[in-house]
């Protein structure tokens, strides 16, 4: 499988990083995120919204709002492993003790809750989807766009993100998973900018980064190659 695009602006947010300037500084040094930093305010949320969405929900609609503030969009692709975990937690947890549902919690439990608050509150009847695919959701997102592209869509945003797991999970996670609250939005046009072609491969090792934070450290790094672990796959990267 190949993939190539030009990536024509980018936004992220995640515990201690915020600014593009510590961005470029992380992309510099090592791979690593403080868990315990704090998590900027939202700049582009309105305020009741913000407080309707979880951790990884909030992140990600508010990159993907700063980005609809400066540049045009013809589609939204939003990727998330776990989607809105911490809000079905909470579902299940009433259930179990046989209380009332939050109406809040059951409309906003879907995993396109997030890229669908994006377009209410940006205003704008985008094309969107939501993927869900475990430790590859990011680059399997990234054929998503691809096929949009192909479909017409020219400049098409990406969104992968993830909150923060409730604690009962832990005990049963993969060894991979690293618990980040994060999301990083990346816009996409056709191009030969970035290629990436895909090779078998082992799965991702202990406390690997998600793919989404992998790709733009080492984008952020100015790499000439890089390679990204997945599920199945390898997913090798080249900057033209």
């Amino acid at each position: 499988m190949k993939l190539a695009f030009n990536i024509i602006d980018w936004q992220a947010s995640a515990p201690g990083l915020s600014e593009h300037d510590d961005w470029l500084a992380w992309g510099k040094d090592a791979a690593s995120i403080d868990i315990a930093a704090p998590l900027a305010k939202s700049r582009h949320l309105p305020m009741m919204t913000a407080r309707r969405l979880a951790s990884g929900s909030r992140l990600a609609v508010d990159c993907a709002l700063a980005l609809l503030s400066r540049q045009p969009v013809d589609a939204l692709v939003f990727a998330s492993r776990h989607g809105e975990l911490e809000r079905n937690f909470r579902i299940l947890s009433a259930l179990a003790q046989q209380e009332a549902l939050s109406p809040t919690d059951f409309a906003m439990s879907v995993h396109n809750s997030a890229v669908g608050n994006t377009t209410i509150a940006a205003q704008q009847a985008l094309v969107c989807s939501s993927v869900a695919a475990g430790f590859d959701s990011f680059s399997q997102a990234l054929i998503e766009v691809a096929a949009l592209h192909h479909a017409g869509y020219q400049r098409v945003m990406l969104v992968d993100f993830d909150g923060l797991l409730p604690e009962f999970y832990h005990p049963h996670l993969p060894e991979e998973v690293v618990d980040i609250p994060f999301a990083v939005g990346l816009l996409l046009q056709a191009g030969s900018q970035m290629q990436c072609e895909t090779t078998p491969g082992q799965k991702p090792g202990a406390q690997a980064l998600p793919q989404g934070l992998a790709f733009l450290h080492a984008w952020l790094s100015d790499k000439q190659s890089f390679t990204l672990p997945g599920e199945r796959l390898r997913w090798c990267w080249s900057r033209h």
